[in-house]
C-alpha cells in the first residue's frame, strides 16, 4: 500500500513518498538560479511541490509522467498545502501499482454504463434511439467512456469522471424535462450523452491527465462531430434537420463564444443543456474545493481559478467556536518546612525587640 496519500499530509511534516508528475516547469529565481515548480498526484489528489536547491543536477532526470520519490516538508502557501523538496529520484514503473496514482469515481463504471444505457431503452424518437445505440455500442467507445476523466483539472478530473458527470446530468434532464413541457425529452437526453463525449479522445489518461495531440488539434466537439458523423452514415435515412439539431447541441454547449462554442445556444434544449452543464460543473468544483481544503484553517479556501472566487465553507462557518479551556487555577502556597518556620518566627521576635 502506498504511503503516504496527498489527502493526509498535513502543514510542518516531514515526508518521504512515492508520486506521479503530473506538470514540470524549469523556472529562474531572482538570483537567475533555476527552481523547479511541479504538480505530483496520486490517486488522492495532488499538490504543488516546489523545488528550490540543487536543481541544476537533477532536472534533467525525470520528466512529467514519470513516478518519483520525493523527501521533502509540507507547508501552507496562502492558505494551500505545498510541498518543499529537497530531494527527488525517478522510480521505474515496475516498482509501483498504478491503481496507486490515478484518481478514480468512487462509482462502480459498469452501473453507471447500465443506468446510461437504460435511459436510451426508454426513447421513443427510433432515429435517436439507433444513434445512441450505435454510438454507445461501439466497444470500444464504451470503453473508453466508462474510462474517461471529464476534464484535465476543473471538475471530474478522475477515471470515470466523464460518466459520472453525465449520468448526473441526465438526472438533471430528466426533471427539467418534466418541468418544462416544450422540451423533447429524447434530444435532450441525446445532447447530454453527446456534449462531452470527443472527450474520450480529446485527452490522455493512462499516465496523467493532459490533451492528446488530436485534443490540441481539434478539441472534443470537432471530435464529438466526427464521431456522429461516422455513425450516421451507417443509419440510412437520418433526418438531415435532426443531425443538425444534435450537432448544434454539442458545438453550442459552452454557451458563450468566448468560452470556446461556435454558435450560441439557439433552441430550447440547447439552452437547457448548456445551464444544467454549467451548473453541474461549478457545483463539483465548489464541492472539490471544499473537499480539498477541509483541514486547513479558516472558513474560506484559497483562490479557486475554476470559480474566479475564494469559497465559504459553510459547515465551518456555522460549526461554533470551540468553548475555551478553563483556566488552571493557582496552586495554594506551600506551607513552609517546620525548621523554616523556626526561623521565620525567630526573626520576628527579634525584630519585635527591636520595635520596643
Amino acid at each position: 500500500m502506498k504511503s503516504p496519500n496527498i489527502a493526509d499530509l498535513e502543514p510542518r511534516q516531514q515526508i518521504t513518498g512515492l508520486f506521479l508528475v503530473q506538470s514540470k516547469e524549469v523556472r529562474q529565481k531572482k538570483t537567475g538560479e533555476p527552481y523547479l515548480s511541479m504538480q505530483l498526484i496520486d490517486r488522492t489528489g495532488d499538490i504543488d511541490a516546489k523545488m528550490w536547491d540543487g536543481v541544476a543536477e537533477i532536472m534533467e532526470s525525470f520528466s512529467r509522467d514519470d513516478f518519483v520519490r520525493v523527501k521533502g516538508e509540507t507547508q501552507l502557501y496562502q492558505n494551500r498545502l505545498q510541498l518543499t523538496v529537497h530531494r527527488i529520484q525517478k522510480v521505474d514503473e515496475r516498482e509501483v501499482d498504478l491503481a496507486d496514482f490515478l484518481p478514480a469515481s468512487k462509482q462502480d463504471p459498469e452501473l453507471m454504463m447500465a443506468e446510461l444505457l437504460g435511459y436510451v431503452g426508454e426513447m421513443k424518437n427510433p432515429h435517436i434511439k439507433a444513434l445512441m445505440e450505435a454510438i454507445l455500442g461501439d466497444a470500444k467507445i464504451c470503453a473508453q467512456y466508462k474510462k474517461a476523466p471529464a476534464a484535465k483539472t476543473i471538475h471530474h478530473a478522475w477515471l470515470g469522471g466523464l460518466l459520472e458527470h453525465v449520468i448526473s446530468l441526465a438526472r438533471l434532464a430528466r426533471l427539467t424535462a418534466a418541468h418544462y413541457t416544450n422540451i423533447d425529452p429524447d434530444l435532450m437526453m441525446a445532447g447530454v450523452i453527446l456534449h462531452d463525449i470527443g472527450k474520450v479522445d480529446e485527452l490522455h489518461y493512462e499516465r496523467s491527465f493532459g490533451y492528446s495531440s488530436e485534443g490540441q488539434l481539434l478539441g472534443h466537439m470537432q471530435i464529438a462531430l466526427r464521431m456522429i458523423s461516422e455513425k450516421v452514415a451507417g443509419l440510412p435515412g437520418f433526418p438531415v434537420k435532426l443531425r443538425n439539431l444534435l450537432e448544434h447541441l454539442v458545438i453550442s454547449h459552452h454557451g458563450q463564444l468566448e468560452f470556446g462554442s461556435p454558435k450560441l445556444p439557439s433552441f430550447p434544449e440547447a439552452l437547457l443543456l448548456h445551464h444544467l452543464d454549467n451548473m453541474d460543473s461549478k457545483m463539483e468544483a465548489m464541492r472539490a474545493a471544499i473537499e480539498k481544503e477541509r483541514a486547513m484553517p479558516g472558513e474560506w479556501t484559497g483562490f479557486v481559478y475554476a470559480l474566479d472566487r475564494q469559497v465559504l465553507d459553510k459547515d465551518k462557518y456555522l460549526t461554533p467556536p470551540a468553548a475555551p479551556k478553563p483556566a488552571a487555577q493557582a496552586k495554594p502556597a506551600a506551607k513552609p518546612s517546620t525548621a523554616m518556620a523556626e526561623k521565620l518566627k525567630s526573626l520576628g521576635d527579634l525584630f519585635a525587640e527591636e520595635a520596643q
